[in-house]
C-alpha cells in the first residue's frame, strides 16, 4: 500500500473538511472492505459522489476519470495529485493497465460503472469496462451504494443541476459497502443485482418510512394550505388543502368518539367525499377499507366478514345506485353527517391554518410511528378466485409514495385526473395518498369509462398526469379530440399489458407517448415505470415492450419457478421483489402468506426478465402459462399472435382469450375463447405458416358472446376457466 505525499494529505484534509460542512455521511458495511487492493463500483448520482465516497473510507481512493475531465486546466493539478487515472473510452488499454497496477500495489481503485450521471435516480446500464480491470488484476469487486444524494443540489432532480436550494445542511447521506465479489463472478448481472440489494437496504433504513400515514398527510396538506387540493369533476366544487384537512379532522374526531372499530368501510367512487372519508379514517388512527362495489354481493359479503366491517361511510345518492350491496350494520352518510358539523369543521380549519404541524399532530392524537402496523386494507380483484385481503402497512404506503415521488418528480403546477377507484391499489396510492402527501392537485371523476367527460376535464383544468389502464385508454381513441389532451405531459398505464398497437395508435392520434408501468396490490403498488427522456442525449428512460426500470429502493431476483434456484437477472424466470413497499401479508390467511413471502422477498407470480439497461419485461402471469409436453407455453404471446394474424386489434372489447384446460394426453391443452367467428382449421394454418410451434396452437375454439373481464379491464380468469370447460 503506497504512502501519500504531503500535497495529497493536504488536499484530503481540506477536502474532507469542506465536504463535511455540507454532508453528514453514515457508512455501512466497512467491515466488507478487503485489506489489500480492490475495485470499488458505486452508483453515480451527483457531481460530488467521489468526495462524499471518500468521506466514508479512511483509505485514499484512486478514481478512474474520463480523460476530457481529467485534462481540464482547473481540475488537472488536483486530480493528478490525488492519483486519479484518466481513461479514454476509445482506447482504454493504458487505463486498464494503470488501474490493475494500482490494485496490485494495494490501492483502492474506483470506477463508476454506469459511465454517466443518473438522470432519474434509477440505476442505468453498467458498462463492461470494469470486468476487464477486475480480470486483469484478478481483483475483488466491492459494490457500493450512495443513498439520498438524489435531490441534492448536485443531482439532476427537477431536470437541472446546481440551480436548487439545498433541502437541509448538512445533507444526510448513507453509503453502504457490499460484500466483495470475485473477478470471475463479477459480471454485469451479478453486480447490478448486488447494487439493487444495497439500494433497497439503504432506502429501507430511512427513518421517514416509519412515520404514521396520517402524519405524512398532515405535513403535506400544511404546505401551501390555500392551494386547491381536490376538484370534484361531477359538480366542479373544490376544497383547498387546509379546508380538506379541517373537514377530515372534524370527521375523525367523530369517528374516534363514536366507534371503537379498527376498520371502517368506505363505499364511494373516486370523489371529493371519498378522499375526505379516507383521510378522516386515517386521522382517527383507523384503517380505511375501500370496497369494490362492482364485485357483486357474495364477494363483498366475504370481504365484510373477513375484515369484521360493522361501520361504513357512503352517501345517499350513491347508495341508491347500489341496490344489492351487503351494507354493514352502521352507515355514515356524508351528505347527512357533515352539514351539522359545520362549526367543528370551521374550528379545525382555523386550527389547521394557524397551528404548527407538530402541535396539530398532538391535538389529533396521531401516533409518532406507523411502521408495520396496518394502514390500509385492500382486496384483490379476484381474477383467479375469491378476493384476498391485502394488509398494507403505514411503511408500505409512505415508502411507495416516496418511491413514486422520485420517479415522477412532479412540479407545483402538475395536476392528476383521479378516475381510478380507491379500491384499486393504483388508485389508492397514486391518486389518493400521493396527492395528499405531495401537494399535487387532483380532479376526481367517478367513471373512468366515460372517456368523453374525462377528456373534457383534462382540457378544462389543464391536467398534466393521466393514470389509466389500457382498457380505459382505448376509449379515448374514439371519444376524445387531440386538442383536449394537449396539456398532458405524462400518461402512465398499468394493471394489464399495454398492447403495442394501442400505444402506436394513441401516439399517432394525440402526439402523446404512453408509458407502461408495473405493480401489484402486494407492492402498494408501484414497482417500475417507463418515463419520458429528461434530455435527448441522456440514457434511455423508456423502452417499448418493457414496464420500465425498478423504482428506487426495490431489489429483484429471478428464480427458477419450480425449484426456486436463483438465475441471472437477464434470464427468464419467476420475479421476486424486496423493498419497503412489500405488503405485510394476507388477512387471516397465513397459508397463502407463506406461499408468497419468504425472508422479506415477495414471489410476484410473474414470469419476467431484465435487459442490460435495467428494463423489466413481464412475460406473463404464471397462471397464464400452460405446461404442455414439458414446455411452458405463454397465453398472452399466443393471443397477441392471433390478434396480429387475424387483424383483431383496435376493438373496444377484448376479442379473444387463451385458456389452459386439463388434457389426458399432454397434461394441458389450449382453448381459445372467442367473441368473434374464427375457423379453427384456418387459424391453425395461419399460425403454422407464421412459424408458431404446434404446442402453441389452440386445440379447440369456444365461441362466446363476450370475453369475461373485471371492472379494471383485466381478464376474469376464473370465469374464463369456467367458460372453457363448458364444452
Amino acid at each position: 500500500m503506497s504512502s501519500m505525499s504531503r500535497a495529497e494529505r493536504a488536499l484530503y484534509f481540506f477536502g474532507r473538511l469542506l465536504v463535511r460542512c455540507f454532508y453528514r455521511v453514515t457508512a455501512l458495511g466497512l467491515e466488507n472492505l478487503p485489506q489489500g487492493g480492490f475495485l470499488l463500483l458505486p452508483n453515480h448520482i451527483t457531481w460530488v459522489d467521489a468526495l462524499v465516497l471518500q468521506l466514508a473510507c479512511s483509505r485514499p481512493i484512486r478514481y478512474v476519470i474520463d480523460e476530457e475531465h481529467y485534462h481540464k486546466p482547473i481540475l488537472h493539478p488536483i486530480l493528478r495529485t490525488l492519483g486519479c487515472i484518466p481513461i479514454n473510452t476509445r482506447n482504454s488499454r493504458s487505463a486498464i493497465r494503470a488501474a490493475a497496477e494500482k490494485i496490485a500495489e494495494g490501492e483502492i481503485v474506483c470506477l463508476f460503472p454506469e459511465g454517466q450521471l443518473e438522470r432519474t435516480g434509477s440505476l442505468l446500464r453498467l458498462q463492461r469496462g470494469y470486468e476487464l480491470i477486475a480480470r486483469h488484476a484478478n481483483a475483488q469487486v466491492v459494490p457500493v451504494w450512495l443513498d439520498q444524494l438524489w435531490g441534492s443540489i448536485f443531482s439532476f432532480q427537477g431536470g437541472r443541476f446546481f440551480t436548487k436550494f439545498p433541502k437541509r445542511i448538512p445533507y444526510p447521506v448513507t453509503i453502504a459497502f457490499g460484500e466483495p465479489v470475485n473477478a470471475e463472478a463479477a459480471n454485469v448481472a451479478t453486480v447490478r443485482e448486488e447494487l439493487l440489494k444495497l439500494g433497497e437496504s439503504c432506502f429501507s433504513r430511512r427513518p421517514s418510512l416509519d412515520r404514521h400515514l396520517a402524519e405524512e398527510c398532515v405535513r403535506g396538506l400544511k404546505r401551501r394550505p390555500f392551494a386547491t387540493a381536490v376538484i370534484d369533476g361531477t359538480d366542479h366544487s373544490e376544497l383547498s388543502r387546509s379546508k380538506l384537512l379541517g373537514a377530515a379532522a372534524a370527521f375523525s374526531r367523530h369517528l374516534r368518539k363514536e366507534f371503537s372499530d379498527k376498520r371502517i368501510a368506505i363505499i364511494l367512487p373516486a370523489s371529493k367525499g371519498s378522499m375526505l372519508a379516507n383521510l378522516a379514517v386515517t386521522l382517527a388512527n383507523k384503517v380505511p377499507v375501500d370496497l369494490n362495489f362492482t364485485m357483486g354481493r357474495a364477494a363483498n359479503e366475504s370481504c365484510c366478514r373477513r375484515a369484521n366491517l360493522r361501520v361504513a361511510v357512503s352517501a345517499t345518492p350513491f347508495m341508491e345506485r347500489l341496490k344489492d350491496f351487503p351494507w354493514p350494520e352502521k352507515i355514515l352518510k356524508l351528505d347527512e353527517l357533515l352539514p351539522p358539523m359545520k362549526r367543528q369543521i370551521i374550528f379545525w380549519w382555523i386550527i389547521a391554518l394557524l397551528v404548527p404541524a407538530r402541535l396539530l399532530l398532538r391535538l389529533l392524537q396521531i401516533p409518532k410511528e406507523g411502521g408495520h402496523a396496518e394502514a390500509v386494507l385492500l382486496f384483490t380483484s379476484g381474477t383467479t378466485g375469491d378476493p384476498k385481503g391485502v394488509v398494507v402497512s403505514h411503511r408500505n404506503v409512505v415508502g411507495n409514495v416516496s418511491q413514486f415521488r422520485q420517479l415522477l418528480d412532479a412540479r407545483k403546477t402538475d395536476a392528476i385526473l383521479g378516475s381510478l377507484p380507491f379500491f384499486h391499489t393504483f388508485g389508492s396510492t397514486v391518486t389518493l395518498w400521493y396527492p395528499l402527501i405531495e401537494g399535487v392537485r387532483i380532479v376526481t371523476f367517478p367513471n373512468p369509462l366515460d372517456a368523453a367527460k374525462c377528456a373534457a376535464l383534462i382540457e378544462q383544468y389543464g391536467l398534466t398526469f393521466l393514470l389509466a389502464t389500457p382498457t380505459f385508454l382505448r376509449l379515448y381513441l374514439r371519444k376524445a379530440e387531440p386538442e383536449q389532451l394537449r396539456s398532458l405531459r405524462l400518461i402512465i398505464v398499468g394493471a394489464e399489458k399495454l398492447p403495442l398497437d394501442l400505444a402506436s395508435h394513441f401516439e399517432q392520434r394525440f402526439q402523446k407517448k404512453v408509458f407502461e408501468g408495473y405493480g401489484l396490490t402486494e407492492t402498494a403498488p408501484v414497482v417500475s415505470v417507463n418515463l419520458p427522456e429528461p434530455t435527448p442525449s441522456a440514457a434511455p428512460t423508456s423502452r417499448l415492450g418493457s414496464v420500465g426500470r425498478l423504482a428506487p429502493g426495490i431489489a429483484a431476483e429471478i428464480r427458477e419457478p419450480e425449484t426456486k434456484r436463483k438465475l441471472s437477472l437477464f434470464e427468464t424466470g419467476m420475479l421476486w421483489l424486496r423493498g419497503p413497499n412489500i405488503f405485510e401479508g394476507y388477512l387471516h390467511d397465513p397459508k397463502r402468506t407463506v406461499e408468497v413471502l419468504h425472508d422479506g422477498w415477495l414471489k410476484t407470480g410473474d414470469i419476467a426478465r431484465f435487459d442490460e439497461d435495467g428494463f423489466l419485461y413481464i412475460e406473463g402471469r404464471v397462471s397464464r402459462f400452460s405446461k404442455i409436453g414439458g414446455e411452458m407455453v405463454p397465453h398472452e404471446a399466443i393471443e397477441q399472435k392471433i390478434v396480429d394474424l387475424l387483424d383483431l386489434s383496435g376493438r373496444d372489447e377484448r376479442p379473444i382469450a387463451v385458456v389452459g384446460v386439463q388434457d389426458e394426453a399432454k397434461g394441458e391443452a389450449l382453448v381459445l375463447l372467442s367473441a368473434v367467428d374464427i375457423d379453427l382449421a384456418e387459424l391453425r394454418k395461419k399460425l403454422q405458416d407464421a412459424g408458431v410451434p404446434n404446442l402453441w396452437i389452440p386445440k379447440h375454439i369456444q365461441r362466446i358472446e363476450a370475453i369475461p373481464v373485471l371492472a379494471s379491464g383485466k381478464l376474469d380468469l376464473k370465469k374464463c376457466q369456467q367458460r372453457a370447460t363448458e364444452r
